[in-house]
């Protein structure tokens, strides 16, 4: 598998995340500006068909006086290419 580093963490040399009760998981976050909060769930599905990953979390703000004030976020992992299962 090649790596695209445009989907790589960069983690420090030497980092150990071996304990079971420190263990990190990795994920990122993509932001949906909108006008309407329709618009942001709109964005964010296309974007989610368009790509491999996992959903794990999202979460919502509403920032008043802004252009687009609806911010949708969506936390998530990237699914593994089938051969790396």
């Amino acid at each position: 598998m090649v790596s695209d580093p445009r989907r790589c963490l960069d983690v420090p040399q030497g980092f150990d995340d071996a304990d079971a009760e420190t263990a990190v998981h990795p994920m990122a976050r993509k932001l949906f500006p909108a006008t309407t909060a329709a618009e942001a769930f709109r964005k964010a599905s296309e974007w989610v068909a368009e790509h491999r990953v996992f959903l794990v979390d999202v979460s919502w703000d509403f920032a008043h006086d802004e252009d687009q004030p609806c911010t949708l976020s969506v936390y998530f992992t990237f699914e593994p290419e089938p051969e790396d299962i």
